[in-house]
Formats: C-alpha cells, structure tokens, sequence
C-alpha cells in the first residue's frame, strides 16, 4: 500500500482511500482530501513533517501521520 507519505517531492497522486475513522478521517475529508481526487507534493519539511500539497487548487500542509491514512495509487 502506497501512502502520501510515500509520495517524492514534485510528484503528483490520486487518492485511492482514506484509513482512519471518525473526527480523523472527517478532517482529512474536510480539508478537500477525498477519494479520487489529485494531490501534488510541493514540500516536505527537513524532518519530514508537515508535508505541503496541493490538492484542488489551494496549498495544504499535512502532518506526517495524517499523511499515511491517505492511500494513493
């Protein structure tokens, strides 16, 4: 299973699914992370967290731990 976490800088991916439930999983949703949708890795902070993407036309940082409940393809 491939995750954003996984995902190298300047490459783009496509959700396959969210892992996680409840508040966790409605968050990601809310921040316009959802199934099918394209991510592009932008950034990776030097320790590896937040991650910034871009996901539907505006920038987003993601904590590196969100980042492997997204499953991209």
């Amino acid at each position: 299973m491939k995750t954003l976490r996984n995902v190298k800088i300047g490459e783009t991916a496509k959700v396959q699914k969210l892992h996680g439930v409840g508040a966790v999983k409605r968050r990601i949703m809310d921040m316009g992370v959802t199934k099918g949708v394209d991510i592009y890795v932008r950034k990776v902070a030097p320790l590896g967290d937040p991650i910034e993407v871009t996901v539907r036309g505006y920038e987003l940082s993601i904590r590196k731990g969100d980042a492997e409940l997204i499953e991209v393809g």
